[in-house]
């Protein structure tokens, strides 16, 4: 097996607990890219174990700080382990849907596996992770009490090219439903595991749809960047007295108006197709309001450079968000771009909130549901934020 030696500087990153090293920090870098290698410190002392990127920025991703290369044993226990924590959360309903690994936060780097109800999506990120892909399946399938019907490829991730990887997407074995429905508490859902956004839905907001939707009883309400519907269906289920949907998707307000009726509130969720902003600016000189307004939009920043346009942007749908709310209502943001920190996305909040000229408060800041966990020495694990915000009338 081969090595890397780091600098001082990055043993000192290392051993601060963050588990990605960079290429700046290499001292000397292995031979095999998307293998395993050894990690040594300045003067030979053994560090653990990595996967190797050569083309990447991050160089080495750690695998474990144990002493012993990892080997079969130690993979299942790892792939056992991530599934039972998913168990131990109670998300084990053979007909719903959860993240069995998420990638570095389980310690299987570059590498996603979620299961929607009987098929199973593969994620890679990295040449290690398309390397493991086959294996890690085999050990997850092993771990699960109920039979698996498909299993999709979906490393279609823009991160691949960051890699210095091409994208795949495909049916790896089974046969793929014509139509998959998946449970989330009473509602039901479709999902295009092949075409829809990220491994075929966003797993990551469940426990805020289901947040959101209690203030909606007997309430107008607002979904606006609604994909799927599925915060506004779980608000008609949860009782409002009519819903309006927002995308600029075709495809995705049809999914829309297909779960709502199979979910029997067609009569209360209607859809608009328009560009958001537009159209909630349009919405705001109308004087429409509504009691509940849920705004959760694809990132604005998928990297540094895009960091103050995307601020703009969070505070114009902000302002128009609050100025949409009744006074007494409620509403809810929603980013999921991890170069807009959590305090930015708050300060954010409050600038819209001033533009806006409106009282509000902020009852809760969440984050992604617990089966995508925020490894607390990898911050770039807490990528989600989902702000509650009570709404009063004009700040006079």
């Amino acid at each position: 097996m081969s090595k890397a030696k780091l600098t001082g500087k990055g043993r000192r990153w290392l051993e601060s607990g963050h588990p990605w090293v960079y290429r700046d920090d290499l001292a000397s870098a292995p031979v095999e890219d998307g293998g395993i290698c050894e990690l040594e410190g300045p003067r030979g002392e053994s560090l653990g174990f990595a996967a190797y990127s050569a083309a990447s920025r991050i160089a080495l991703r750690l695998i474990t700080r144990r002493k012993q290369a990892p080997d079969a044993d130690f993979w299942s226990e790892r792939i056992a382990a991530c599934v039972a924590r998913r168990t131990a959360l109670g998300l084990h309903d053979p007909a719903g849907a959860v993240r069995l690994i998420a990638g570095d936060a389980d310690g299987v780097p570059g590498l996603v596996i979620d299961r929607y109800a009987d098929a199973l999506v593969v994620q890679s990120g990295t040449l290690f992770a398309d390397r493991m892909r086959d294996s890690i399946l085999e050990r997850v399938r092993t771990c699960l009490d109920q039979p698996i019907r498909c299993v999709v490829e979906r490393s279609d991730a823009s991160v691949r090219r960051l890699e210095g990887l091409e994208e795949h997407k495909s049916v790896l074995s089974g046969e793929l439903p014509a139509e998959l429905l998946v449970r989330e508490d009473q509602l039901v859902f479709e999902v295009d595991l092949l075409g829809g956004h990220k491994t075929g839905h966003y797993l990551d907001q469940r426990e805020n749809r289901r947040r959101a939707s209690a203030q909606a009883r007997g309430r107008r309400c607002l979904d606006v960047f609604c994909y799927d519907g599925l915060f506004g269906i779980r608000m008609a289920l949860q009782g409002a007295a009519e819903v309006l949907c927002i995308d600029q998707s075709q495809a995705a307000l049809e999914r829309v108006q297909r779960n709502a009726a199979r979910n029997g509130v067609a009569e209360r969720v209607r859809v608009h197709k328009a560009d958001a902003l537009h159209d909630l600016r349009a919405r705001v000189e109308a004087g429409e309001r509504y009691g509940l307004v849920v705004v959760d939009p694809p990132a604005f920043a998928k990297n540094r450079a895009q960091i103050e346009g995307a601020k703009r942007g969070y505070t114009e749908l902000h302002r128009r968000g609050l100025e949409l709310t009744e006074p007494g209502g409620h509403f809810v943001s929603a980013s999921c771009s991890y170069n807009v920190r959590a305090h930015e996305f708050v300060e954010l909040l409050r600038d819209g909130a001033a533009l806006a000229r409106r009282e509000a408060w902020l009852i809760a800041l969440e984050g992604a549901a617990p089966d995508h966990p925020h490894l607390l020495t990898l911050p770039e694990t807490h990528y989600l934020k989902c702000a509650f915000v009570a709404v009063g009338g004009r700040a006079d």
